[in-house]
């Protein structure tokens, strides 16, 4: 990135979101994985690199933000782009589940381990609860559990 990929074949798309408040200028790169990469031979299908460079505006804050991604996807940057966003979908919408059913929000964790083992039992207990199969919401099925051991026998498998 450094020499703007002059040394190197990249795909590049752009595109600017608006929503939520906030302008995104999303910036996508993405490169055939060399031969010579490091360790590639231990990412079996390995096939492209790829680069998400996020630029917003929220009022007068800019903020940006650089990830990095590898991928057996072909070269097609329309396609690792869209696969980027519905990544970012899926997590977001996570988010918005965990925040709902375990009020995530509002938990004041100051020991760090402590907070990401909340947060992975978290994630773990949605994933058993969307595999019941009934019509209650994810927040429903959690009470439930807790008020009938029944229910919950049922969510863990048991």
């Amino acid at each position: 990135m450094e020499n703007d990929f002059a040394d190197v074949k990249a795909r590049h798309y752009e595109e600017v979101v608006k929503g939520h408040g906030r302008v995104d200028h999303l910036v996508y790169y993405q490169v055939e994985a060399p031969d010579s990469l490091p360790g590639r031979k231990n990412w079996k299908g390995l096939r492209t690199i790829g680069i998400a460079i996020q630029m917003s505006q929220q009022g007068d804050k800019v903020t940006s933000e650089v990830r990095y991604f590898i991928s057996s996807l072909r070269l097609g940057v329309k396609r690792f782009a869209n696969a980027v966003r519905r990544h970012w979908r899926i997590e977001n919408t996570l988010h918005w589940c965990l925040d709902v059913t375990f009020r995530e929000d509002e938990r004041r964790l100051r020991d760090r381990h402590a907070a990401d083992n909340l947060a992975w039992l978290k994630r773990f207990a949605i994933c058993l609860l969307k595999q019941c199969n009934d019509k209650e919401s994810i927040a429903m099925r959690r009470r439930m559990a807790g008020w009938n051991t029944d229910f919950l026998a049922q969510v863990l498998g048991w």
